[in-house]
């Protein structure tokens, strides 16, 4: 495994075929009012690109090109987040996107647990650490085990949607999955507005 480090952006020349898998760090889960510290990414080859953006500094051509890139899915865990911080920092909404942890919702019904954490020790059998989980992601400089943590959350993502995939593909729901996937932006959007904490489909 491979980590590469990478300051304000992507470099031009590198390339992630046509599904690369995304996390963001940020100093808090408030996408308005905290920022975006790293965003990273894998291929699904076994390495990680991690990007670091210092505080006000988000000119980023070659990452926001990718995340606009209809020929390229991202694939999230828990995308409505990552989405959101995404277009507040970089301007462009990712699309098309996959998300495991709406996939998992709608697949692995028999259970309530369906964190990334859980899905990598069930589906395949993987042990996730999350001690860095809520560390100072805006420090001047980023830990070893920091940086561990970052790429371990993309660098399984791949491996993982394939295993919810069959899934949806036995229990019939992968035009569900599909449609709120394809949803899932505009709920990131709702985020954003100011309507985060309203269901609008209530009654």
């Amino acid at each position: 495994m491979a980590i590469e480090m990478h300051e304000g952006d992507l470099p031009a020349d590198l390339e992630f075929g046509d599904s690369v898998a995304i996390d963001t760090e940020t100093m808090g889960l408030n996408p308005g009012r905290d920022r975006l510290c790293v965003v990273q990414l894998s291929a699904g080859d076994g390495d990680a690109h991690l990007v670091r953006f210092r505080d006000g500094a988000y000119e980023a051509p070659e990452l926001a090109g990718l995340l606009a890139d209809r020929a390229v899915t991202k694939i999230f865990h828990f995308a409505r987040f990552d989405i959101a911080v995404l277009e507040r920092y970089l301007g462009v909404r990712a699309a098309p996107v996959y998300c495991t942890k709406i996939a998992s919702r709608i697949a692995r019904t028999y259970t309530d647990r369906h964190s990334l954490k859980d899905l990598a020790a069930e589906l395949i059998g993987v042990e996730i650490s999350k001690a860095q989980q809520s560390s100072d992601w805006g420090a001047e400089t980023l830990t070893d085990a920091q940086r561990g943590y970052a790429a371990a959350d993309v660098l399984h993502l791949h491996t993982i949607r394939d295993a919810l995939d069959a899934m949806l593909e036995r229990e019939g729901r992968e035009e569900l999955a599909r449609r709120c996937f394809e949803f899932v932006g505009h709920r990131a959007a709702l985020d954003l507005g100011g309507w985060g904490d309203v269901d609008i489909f209530a009654h």
